[in-house]
């Protein structure tokens, strides 16, 4: 066969490898791209002064841990002040960071009126804030028509009002140094329905809405730099301390069946993230990542996502359900879930 031929097959041939290769990956194809190709963490973040909340487990510990190996001046932030030490002591042990480089700053996001104070004490403490890392948050697992208003009331207070209280907080500071980086940590809720997370998912889209607009209006600061981060499920305490539909009781349901990506591997995604200045990225282990873009780009969605598929994601937290169009709200049990403060 002629030169010609091979040559039209392997123009071919490359595309649908690349469009099979898109079933294995776990990111989207920006930050895919941006591990590949573009600036790594350790040229990019070394040196500089980041604030991580939700610091005292899962994500924002993982975070603490990945972030003292490249040499930053550290503060946690979180309501339990002892596991944040112990974080600290981890971040000692481990990374490339010493006693002065690290700051135990104990906070609550739904304390709105202590932001300021936190802010001026963190300033004061390193004469700058680099990075806003907003990861602290809660959750939910319930039926919407079985959750109390005190829940949505709550979600929306801490995930929603909590981080944009922190983020005007820092905002001027990094405006008048025309330098910074505020990342939110979202969630794949922020794109796509999530079954039993009505006011999770109502927060997330709230938190995405505000920040793409914020972006906009920073016109005039181009060395500011907001970045969304689109999560799906991640290894965490998140669905063992998870509450009932009364918030001091927790019923340590694991959710195993639930497909996780390690915390490890989030957390690296999340720092390239950080290192490129993305804007949004979608994070998350397939099938899942697969179905955000077919939520996002394909317009028959209604008919690949039918009433037997929002049922099977029900179903993998264990929660009995019956027919969605006839249920009384006895019938089913319901849980919120927290994540660490």
């Amino acid at each position: 066969m002629s030169g010609e031929f091979w040559l039209w097959a392997l123009c071919a041939l490359l595309p649908a490898l690349w469009l099979l290769s898109l079933f294995f990956v776990d990111s989207d194809l920006r930050l895919l791209w941006a591990e590949w190709m573009g600036q790594r963490p350790e040229q990019a973040l070394t040196g500089m002064v980041v604030w991580v909340t939700g610091a005292s487990s899962g994500i924002g510990e993982e975070l603490a841990l990945q972030l003292s190996k490249l040499g930053v001046s550290l503060v946690l932030s979180a309501r339990r002040v002892q596991e944040l030490e112990r974080v600290k002591r981890r971040c000692l042990e481990n990374g490339n960071v010493r006693e002065k480089d690290i700051l135990v700053l104990p906070l609550d996001l739904a304390d709105r009126s202590s932001h300021n104070l936190a802010t001026k004490t963190v300033l004061q403490e390193f004469g700058r804030i680099d990075i806003l890392i907003n990861n602290g948050g809660e959750a939910h697992c319930s039926f919407a028509v079985d959750t109390n208003m005190d829940v949505f009331k709550e979600l929306i207070e801490v995930n929603y009002l909590g981080t944009v209280s922190l983020t005007m907080c820092v905002l001027p500071h990094m405006m008048k140094r025309k330098h910074g980086k505020i990342v939110i940590m979202n969630s794949i809720a922020g794109i796509v329905p999530v079954p039993l997370c009505s006011g999770y998912t109502a927060s997330k889209h709230a938190l995405r809405g505000f920040f793409n607009n914020l972006q906009a209006e920073l016109f005039d600061y181009p060395g500011i730099t907001v970045s969304t981060i689109c999560a799906g499920p991640v290894h965490s305490n998140i669905f063992r301390n998870s509450f009932t539909s009364e918030i001091t009781k927790t019923t340590g349901n694991d959710s195993e069946k639930v497909s996780k990506m390690p915390t490890s591997r989030c957390v690296q995604l999340m720092l390239i993230t950080m290192a490129n200045d993305l804007k949004e990225v979608w994070i998350a282990n397939q099938p899942i990542l697969f179905g955000i873009y077919v939520w996002q780009y394909v317009p028959i969605q209604d008919w690949i996502f039918s009433r037997k598929s929002w049922r099977k994601v029900v179903e993998l937290y264990n929660i009995k359900v019956n027919d969605l169009l006839l249920f009384p709200s006895s019938m089913y049990s319901s849980c919120t879930i927290t994540q660490s403060l």
